[in-house]
């Protein structure tokens, strides 16, 4: 019987050898072996080890902490009537009336005519702030509204729209709103323009500018006045024959220092289409289109020569009608490796006092 009483005392120093293992892993934080004995009814589990904490953002708020709560005394500032091109200030007051730190984000725009600006980003509770913004008035006259928008950590309110209203009115009044001028007649190039402060204001015209300086005027910056008369006149070498832009004019009226008004000079010549175009082109497919080319001063003309610039427009018959001419055109898309699919041309009239009529050709091929 000696062997079964060693195999008892071999199992008794074998479970403690595995106690002691298991003890001394538990003080060093480490897990068991992955080679341990079978579970028995009576053995113990060793413990799981702890998951560590998710860590939380720097700036995410606390679940159960202090928020933040942004009032601002008003959200819409009206300035009312104000003369266009001007800076006009104003202010927008807020307070944080929570109890956690408010953070401001950022204060968006909408257009470029506002230009918010804000002292710092973050206001303890029951510090107060502004929003200082500048709006730089619209030239046209008119009814106008802008939107700006407030960010930051208050849960209830993240974003706040602040609003702008304003009536750009013109202090200045000019006739007529454009100046048209012609090429021909006993006028020709010439245009009277008459200024008037609707405030009866004196005020003298400090300068004025053109497009290509292609319109000028005569004046004294010297004299003051609440009415002026000018007589523009158009330099047609400046312009050629068709041709548009606008007259800059300043003056010393303190609500209105600048004055826009645009200008066109009607062409000797129109063609109708203003430009030809084709759809669904195929490869070498002729496709007929129809132009025409009118005087827009009645006046009796000739053709010296049509040409298409690529090649691709050919003139299958004119027609000359009074103070118009009819082009019948066959355009024959040619073959294209463009990635775009399309194809472009200049078809160019040429009258025989000199006159160059140019008209822009594209075409767009059919999908496969």
């Amino acid at each position: 019987m000696k062997v079964g009483r060693t195999n008892v005392i071999t199992g008794i120093i074998s479970s403690v050898l595995v106690l002691q293992c298991w003890f001394a892993s538990q003080a060093a934080g480490a897990q068991l072996p992955a080679h341990r004995p079978a579970a028995g009814p009576n053995a113990v589990s060793p413990q799981a080890p702890a998951q560590p904490a998710t860590a939380t953002e720097p700036n995410a708020a606390e679940p159960n902490g202090p928020s933040p709560k942004i009032v601002f005394g008003q959200t819409t500032h009206d300035f009312g009537p104000i003369a266009p091109g001007s800076a006009n200030p104003c202010k927008f007051k807020f307070k944080n009336e929570g109890a956690g730190v408010l953070k401001i984000s950022d204060v968006t725009k909408t257009c470029g005519c506002t230009v918010p600006t804000l002292e710092k980003k973050e206001y303890a509770p029951g510090e107060e702030g502004t929003i200082d913004v500048i709006y730089n008035a619209d030239k046209a006259s008119g009814a106008k509204i802008r939107h700006l928008y407030v960010l930051s950590n208050d849960t209830n309110n993240p974003r706040i729209e602040l609003t702008i209203k304003a009536s750009v009115a013109q202090k200045i009044v000019y006739e007529p709103e454009k100046l048209d001028y012609t090429l021909r007649g006993e006028n020709a190039g010439v245009v009277t323009l008459t200024l008037h402060s609707v405030d009866d204001q004196n005020f003298a015209i400090t300068g004025f500018s053109a497009t290509g300086n292609a319109v000028s005027a005569a004046f004294d910056p010297n004299q003051k006045a609440a009415k002026f008369v000018l007589k523009t006149k158009m330099d047609l070498q400046k312009t050629g024959t068709n041709s548009t832009g606008r007259v800059e004019i300043t003056t010393s009226h303190p609500e209105c220092p600048t004055i826009t008004v645009p200008f066109s000079v009607l062409a000797r010549f129109k063609v109708d289409p203003p430009a030809i175009n084709v759809l669904n082109a195929e490869v070498n497919k002729s496709v007929e289109r129809e132009l025409w080319l009118l005087n827009n001063y009645n006046e009796d003309f000739e053709i010296a020569s049509a040409t298409s610039r690529a090649g691709v427009i050919k003139v299958a018959s004119q027609e000359k009608i009074g103070n118009r001419c009819k082009f019948n055109l066959v355009i024959v898309p040619p073959p294209t490796n463009i990635p775009t699919g399309m194809f472009t041309d200049t078809f160019t009239i040429t009258t025989k006092d000199g006159e160059k009529i140019e008209v822009a050709c594209r075409g767009f091929y059919q999908r496969p």
